[in-house]
This record gives C-alpha cells, structure tokens and sequence, in this order.
C-alpha cells in the first residue's frame, strides 16, 4: 500500500484523451504539441509521445525536459529570453517563439539556424479570469499591430496565438478564429505555419471534434500552413487524482476532516482562482469541508457530500489533479510533497517516485 499522499496517473483515462488527439490530428492535419507549462510528469511520456507530436515550453527548463523526456518535434517559447539562455535554447529547439519584435531582432544572430516564430495577440480571448488573460488591457503577451510585424514578416516562419482558455464552446472558437482570419489573414498568408495554441476543451464530454477537424483543416488550407494545437488541460483532464487520508476530524458548526495534503502545497491552482476541487461521486447525506493540514486559514478543498460519516484514516480520492497542480507543488510549511504513482493499463500500479525530508533541505541553503 502507497503512503498518502499522492497523486495517481491513470494511463486507461489517460489514453482516452490520446485517442480523441488521434482523431483530431487525423482528421485535420494538425500536429499536437504536450503545453508543459500544464503538465510535465514525465514518467506519463512514454503513453503520451505515442499520440502526440512533441513539446511546448515556456521556459528554458521546460525546453530541455522535452528535448530530453519526450524528444519529437519541440518548440520553445518564453516571455523573454535571458542573454545568457538563448545559446542553450537554441540548442535543444527545433522552432523557437520569441514574444516580442525586440526579442526577435535582440537574438536574431543567435536563432537564424533554426526556425523562428512570432507570438501574435489578437486582443481578445476567452478566459473569465483577468489573472489569466493573455488578451488584457496592457498584455505583455505578444504582438498585435500587423503592419509593424509586417516589417520583420521576413524573419519569421510563423506565429504562436495562445487566446483560449478552457473553452468548451466550438462556435465560439469557429467565430473567434474568423476573426483571426479576417484581421490577420495577410500576415499568414506569408508563414508556413501557425499555432493556435491550447486552451480548446476538446477532450470534454459531447464536445464536437469532428467539426473542430474539419474547421482546422479548412484554415491550413485557406492560408497553406501547418497548424497546430498545443494541449495541455485537454491532454490530461480527468486522468489523475490527488490520494489524501482523513487525519482529524472537527465540528465548529460545519462538520470538518482534516486531510494529509495542502490545497496550497499541492493543487495551488485551485486556490489561485478560487475553486474548489472535485471528489466524485460527492453524493449522500452527511455533508463535509474537506480541510489541508498546513497553517494557511484558507487551506479548504470544499464542501462535499458522502454517504455515510468520514473516520480517522479513511481514503478520499480528490479528480482530475493533473493539470496545473503537480507542476506548481511546492514545500510550503515543509508539508511532504505527494508521491507519484502509476496506474498501468493492466491495473498494476507502480510507484514512480517519492519525495522526502532531502528534497525539501536541498530546495533551500
């Protein structure tokens, strides 16, 4: 028996959403790139790179743990590359992502053997979180005026337009890519290839892949480009849950368990953005708020309902705590991190690594 906490990686769920990439990659022509700004768990490669086209990154570390874990095709891409980066990135890329005309012309000598892209805003998105659109007032996120990137069209091979976020609706993203077509379209008529970026939910339950395919594939060949996708959320969703056990048990007018794990620590994410985690089947009469153990007041999963009363040592399962969650774990109040455990396609699950008081001593001086 694992120790809790940790988080399980269900390669069965897991290769439902690589199915569903299958089909949208076959049936548009697009090329699907792992966003490792969502997920980097790399002992879950070896299922993922069978489906899948490469990576993309965000980050110098980012680039290199996809040149080295997952190989294939690898983009890389950063808000603003550091002079004494550039050298090392170019190594590990095949096609580099600069976010600014300035960064492009900065490293123009350095990246020229390889190719080059252009992060292209279209200022607007679909994101309800301010804290996380790329198309608001004042973004830092890539370039919008066409006729200045006009000017160093010559210099690039494509664009990068990240502007959805979690987006579920087809006819939004159809109208939303028209737009692009309409206000950019003499921009990629003149490149090879444009990513769209992720952000499309089209691993969700009665979402329309056919129709996203077949609008994909009418928008390469408008422009006679390569598209692609850059999945993160989708290509994981569902496929992990986060394993805590009941600690402590307290009623202070709500009734309240006390689980091995941190919100804070261990799926920050939803704590960013203020929303609860999901345990299924949340169903029954006796209603908790599943509480983490670190000091932080509002380290709170939710309140959910289960059929009969929580004991000390009971095991709770906490859904879909893949994406945005192992990636940004920390060592806050020194609570262990979660282990990492496999579930294979034969239903053996094998434990793929633990942390320990070493790993938080050398994450410090």
């Amino acid at each position: 028996m694992i120790q809790t906490p940790f988080y399980l990686i269900d390669k069965a769920k897991l290769l439902r959403n690589m199915q569903i990439i299958d089909r949208l990659r076959a049936g548009s022509g697009a090329k699907a790139l792992l966003a490792l700004k969502c997920f980097a768990t790399w002992s879950a490669f070896d299922l993922m790179r069978e489906h899948m086209d490469g990576t993309t990154s965000s980050s110098l570390y980012e680039l290199r743990l996809g040149r080295e874990k997952f190989g294939k095709e690898t983009h890389a891409y950063s808000v603003a590359w550091a002079d004494h980066e550039i050298a090392e990135a170019v190594g590990y890329a095949d096609k580099i992502i600069f976010n600014s005309i300035g960064q492009l012309e900065r490293f123009g000598n350095q990246s020229a053997h390889i190719e080059r892209g252009l992060r292209l805003n279209p200022r607007f998105s679909t994101s309800g979180f301010d804290l996380a659109d790329p198309a608001r007032p004042f973004s830092r996120l890539g370039e919008w005026d066409a006729e200045k990137i006009m000017g160093v069209i010559d210099r690039i091979s494509g664009f990068m337009i990240h502007y959805n976020c979690e987006n579920a609706d087809f006819d939004l993203f159809d109208t939303q890519l028209g737009r692009i077509e309409d206000e950019f379209g003499a921009l990629l008529q003149k490149v090879k290839w444009v990513s769209l970026g992720g952000g499309i939910h089209f691993t969700g339950e009665g979402y329309p892949v056919d129709r996203l395919a077949a609008r994909l594939k009418a928008f390469a060949e408008r422009f006679g480009i390569q598209v692609y996708l850059e999945p993160g959320e989708a290509a994981i969703t569902n496929s992990t849950t986060l394993e805590v056990t009941v600690l402590d048990l307290l009623d202070n007018g709500k009734k309240l368990a006390i689980v091995d794990s941190s919100i804070e620590a261990h799926m920050l994410d939803l704590l960013i953005y203020r929303i609860p985690a999901k345990i299924a089947p949340d169903e029954g009469s006796h209603d908790y708020m599943i509480c983490g153990k670190s000091c932080l007041a509002g380290d709170i999963f939710g309140e959910f309902k289960f059929p009969a009363p929580l004991n000390v040592g009971d095991r709770i399962s906490v859904q879909d705590a893949a994406g945005y969650t192992m990636v940004k774990k920390n060592w806050f109040n020194g609570v262990n991190m979660p282990s990492i455990a496999i579930r294979e396609l034969d239903g053996s699950i094998r434990l793929v690594r633990e942390f320990g008081y070493d790993d938080y001593a050398s994450s410090l001086s």
